[in-house]
C-alpha cells in the first residue's frame, strides 16, 4: 500500500511521493525560544519524531530541518524585562527548550537554522518579492501585498473579502492595505539591528520559515508542517513569500498538528493551565508522556490529564512484560529465514500472527499516520503473543528472536524501548543521594546509605502508607522510584524492585 497522508492544501489524503526517491525533505516549524518548552510543543515535536521515524522504516532517508525563532516580539520584550541582551537571552532558552526536548526523548532535527544567523537570505528573498511586484517599501519598513498574490487563502481556506471585514492599520504602520504584512521592520531602539537595502532594521517574523526552507531544501521540497494555529496566518504568508520570490511551487504537503487542551481547555497563560516538560518529567517518566502524544492521530485535539497517563502507565506494562518474555525465550539465537523457525503447528500460527502483526501496522502508517490503530495492532499483538506462551511454555528461541526482531523495530517508531535520558541516567552517587533526601523527607533514615538498602526502606516506607490508606504517598513513592529508572512490582511476598 502506498502511504497516504492528509495534505491541508489539498484537504484530502494523497499518495506520499516524494521529489526524489528514497529522500523525505521535511521542514517543521521550530520554537520561538522566550520560555521553556511546554507540552504543547512536545505535542507538535513528538507528532513529527513518528512522522519521520515511520519515513526511515520505509527506507527513506529523512532530512528534517526545525527552525529557531530567536528575534522576535516576545523575545525582545522578555529580554529588554531582564536588562540582557536578547540575542544572548533567546540562546539561553534555546539550549533549554533543546535540552528538555532531549529529556522527553524526541529526536533532535538533523538542522537547527535560526533566524539571527539567516539574516542574508532573508534579505535575498525580500529583494526578489519586491522585484516582482510583491512587495512594496515604505519608509523603511518593507511589506507584502496580500492582493497582489492571486492564490493568497488558498492554504487555509481564508477569503480576501472576509477578511478585510474589521481589519485595521495599527498606528505607525504604513500599510497600503490593512492585510498586508511585514517583510522587514525598521530599526527601534533597544531591538536587534542589522542593515539592509531599505535601511536599518530586523526581519519580520513570517519570511524566516520561507528563507530558511528555501535556502536549504530548496524552492520546492516535500514536506511543511507545524502546528494546527500556525496554518493562518503564518504558513499563509510563507507560501505567498515563497512562490511570490521564486516563482515555483513551495512545499508539495502541508501536514498540520492537532492542538492539545488540557482537561478540556485550550492551554492558555490566561487560564495559567501551561505545564513546562521539565515540570512534568519530575512527576512522570518520559515514555509514558511520548506514549500518550503518540497514540493520539496527529491531527487530532488530545486531552491531556493525569488520568490518561495513569491509563498509559498501565498498558505500557504490558508492552515490558511482553519484550522481558521475548527476550528471555530468545537469549543466544540470531536471525534466520522465519519459514524455518517452526516445530509445531501452533508455531507456524504465531509466525503468520508475526506477520499480520506487522502488516497491520503497516496499514495504520500508511493511512495518514493513524497511530491509535497501530498501537492498538501492538496491543493485541501482546495479547496473542500471550496466548501462545500460555499454549506453548517452550517455543523455539529463533521463532522469538523473529518475533522480538519485529516488535522492537515497531516499537522504535512508536518511540518505545528507548535509552533513558532523563535523571535515570544519573550515575550511582547520585541517585543514591536523591534517595537519601527522599527517604529523610519522611522522617527516615538507612543505616548504611546503599542503594539496595535505601530502596528497601523506601519500599517499606510505601507499604507502611500503603497500610494506612495513604494511597498518595505510596504513589508518590512509586512514580519518584520510576522516574530515577526503578520499576516496583508487588507480588505476594511483597514488593520487589529492579533497574528499568
Amino acid at each position: 500500500m502506498t502511504l497516504q497522508l492528509y495534505n491541508t492544501l489539498s484537504r484530502t489524503k494523497e499518495p506520499f511521493i516524494p521529489l526524489e526517491t528514497g529522500k523525505v525533505k521535511m521542514y517543521v516549524c521550530g520554537m520561538t525560544v522566550y520560555s521553556d518548552a511546554h507540552i504543547g510543543h512536545a505535542r507538535t515535536y513528538v507528532a513529527f519524531d513518528v512522522i519521520r521515524r515511520y519515513f526511515e522504516y520505509k527506507g527513506n532517508k529523512v532530512f528534517y530541518v526545525q527552525n529557531i525563532t530567536d528575534v522576535d516580539d516576545k523575545i525582545i520584550a522578555a529580554a529588554n524585562k531582564q536588562g540582557i541582551d536578547p540575542l544572548a537571552y533567546s540562546q539561553r532558552f534555546t539550549d533549554r527548550c533543546l535540552t528538555d526536548l532531549d529529556a522527553l526523548g524526541v529526536r533532535r532535527a538533523d538542522l537547527y537554522p535560526k533566524a539571527s544567523e539567516t539574516i542574508p537570505e532573508m534579505i535575498q528573498m525580500i529583494g526578489q518579492i519586491i522585484q516582482h511586484g510583491y512587495g512594496y517599501v515604505a519608509d523603511g519598513d518593507v511589506y507584502f501585498s496580500v492582493e497582489s498574490f492571486e492564490d493568497y487563502g488558498k492554504l487555509s481556506g481564508q477569503n480576501i473579502a472576509e477578511m478585510k471585514k474589521g481589519a485595521r492599520v495599527e498606528p505607525g504602520e504604513q500599510k497600503r492595505n490593512p492585510l498586508d504584512f511585514a517583510l522587514w521592520k525598521k530599526a527601534k531602539p533597544g531591538e536587534p539591528v542589522w542593515s539592509s537595502p531599505w535601511g536599518p532594521g530586523r526581519p519580520g517574523w513570517h519570511i524566516e520559515c520561507s528563507a530558511m526552507s528555501c535556502s536549504i531544501l530548496g524552492p520546492t521540497f516535500d514536506i511543511h508542517g507545524g502546528g494546527m494555529d500556525l496554518q493562518f496566518p503564518h504558513h499563509e504568508n510563507e507560501v505567498a513569500q515563497a512562490q511570490a520570490a521564486t516563482g515555483k511551487q513551495f512545499a508539495r504537503y502541508w501536514m498540520h498538528i492537532g492542538l492539545l487542551t488540557i482537561n478540556g481547555e485550550k492551554m492558555s497563560k490566561s487560564i495559567g493551565n501551561i505545564i513546562n516538560i521539565k515540570d512534568l518529567l519530575h512527576r512522570w517518566d518520559a515514555e509514558v508522556l511520548r506514549m500518550f502524544f503518540a497514540q493520539a492521530h496527529y491531527r487530532s485535539p488530545p486531552d491531556f490529564s493525569e488520568k490518561a497517563l495513569t491509563d498509559i502507565e498501565k498498558g505500557r506494562e504490558r508492552l515490558y512484560r511482553v519484550k522481558e518474555r521475548l527476550q528471555e525465550h530468545a537469549k543466544g539465537t540470531s536471525s534466520q529465514d522465519p519459514s524455518r523457525l517452526t516445530r509445531t503447528e501452533q508455531e507456524q500460527q504465531y509466525l503468520k500472527t508475526i506477520a499480520a502483526f506487522q502488516q497491520e501496522f503497516e496499514d495504520a502508517m500508511d493511512d495518514d499516520f493513524n497511530t491509535p490503530k497501530a498501537f492498538a495492532s501492538l496491543y493485541e499483538f501482546v495479547n496473542k503473543t500471550n496466548r501462545f506462551f500460555e499454549q506453548h511454555p517452550m517455543p523455539t528461541p529463533e521463532l522469538c528472536h523473529h518475533a522480538l526482531e519485529i516488535f522492537l523495530r515497531i516499537s522504535s517508531v512508536l518511540t518505545l524501548f528507548q535509552p533513558q535520558t532523563h535523571p535515570s541516567d544519573k550515575n550511582d552517587s547520585a541517585v543514591i543521594n536523591t534517595l537519601q533526601q527522599l527517604l529523610h523527607s519522611y522522617g527516615k533514615t538507612a543505616m548504611i546509605p546503599t542503594m539496595e538498602t535505601l530502596l528497601q526502606a523506601l519500599l517499606e516506607t510505601r507499604q507502611e502508607a500503603r497500610k494506612k490508606k495513604d494511597y498518595k504517598t505510596a504513589d508518590d513513592i512509586r512514580k519518584t522510584l520510576d522516574h530515577l529508572g526503578f520499576e516496583i512490582q508487588d507480588t505476594a511476598s511483597g514488593p520487589v524492585w529492579r533497574k528499568k
